[in-house]
């Protein structure tokens, strides 16, 4: 009986089925819903692990705000965004593909103008479908070997799952290569540049669901982005914001 029950085991982490020391695989898709009094928001009630794995996805309950950016494949906007963030002296961290690394044409700038450069992944895959820790790794090393090898630099250690598709296994891995997973409590849907919102709609929807620690998320593809990018950051100074940097929490 003990046998079956250890052959049993075996074949269950194997398949996926369950997980060591009760970890699970499930697939986890980021989300908060947003508050309409400019209250923090709850974390999803189906990840209750973050706190424990260096995850997170809200900063200090004060009037501070915290910039990301996950780089995808890029057109020429994140430059005019570069410019905004120079022009209003706010750090942002940039999560970025290997194709960016390789390409360079923006990463040059991030660095010399004192962004984070973080892991987004080399390929942007489903990371939660990885359900062994070596392509795990492989996926955050080699485009931390990348870019060291590329700029001279090391790597940030802050980590954004693609699409924000996670598992609980997933948060304990990255926090085994010393990793902080880094999730996000301020967004709204600009990643496909064929459906942009027009940049005051994008704002005031932006404004609208503010709170004290945002971990703002956004992407440079999207053309509203860069057109509304001053203003924006203006309007949080405005609203008596500041700009923090991750490397503070």
């Amino acid at each position: 009986m003990k046998k079956f029950s250890v052959l049993f085991v075996l074949i269950c982490l194997l398949t996926g089925s369950i997980a060591l020391a009760g970890i699970s695989r499930t697939s986890v898709s980021w989300y908060t819903r947003p508050t309409s009094d400019n209250s923090r928001p709850p974390a999803p009630a189906e990840a209750p692990f973050l706190e424990e794995n260096d995850a997170f996805y809200l900063g200090k309950d004060e009037k501070k705000v915290y910039l990301t950016f996950d780089l995808g494949y890029e057109n020429e906007n994140v430059f005019t965004i570069l410019d905004a963030l120079k022009k209003h002296n706010a750090p942002a961290a940039f999560f970025v593909l290997a194709h960016e690394v390789e390409n360079g044409k923006a990463i040059e700038r991030l660095i010399n103008e004192g962004h984070l450069i973080c892991n987004h992944t080399s390929h942007h895959p489903d990371m939660s479908k990885l359900l062994d820790k070596e392509a795990f790794r492989i996926e955050l090393e080699s485009l931390e070997e990348k870019y060291t090898s590329k700029t001279g630099e090391k790597m940030a250690k802050y980590y954004r799952p693609p699409q924000g598709i996670f598992s609980e296994q997933n948060l304990v891995w990255a926090k085994e290569l010393g990793y902080k997973t880094v999730f996000w409590s301020l967004t709204w849907a600009d990643w496909d540049n064929s459906n942009q919102l027009p940049p005051e709609k994008a704002m005031d929807k932006l404004m609208s669901r503010l709170h004290n620690g945002a971990i703002i998320l956004l992407h440079p593809i999207s053309d509203t982005n860069a057109k509304m990018m001053d203003e924006f950051l203006t309007r949080l100074e405005k609203e008596g914001y500041s700009f923090g940097s991750l490397d503070e929490l």
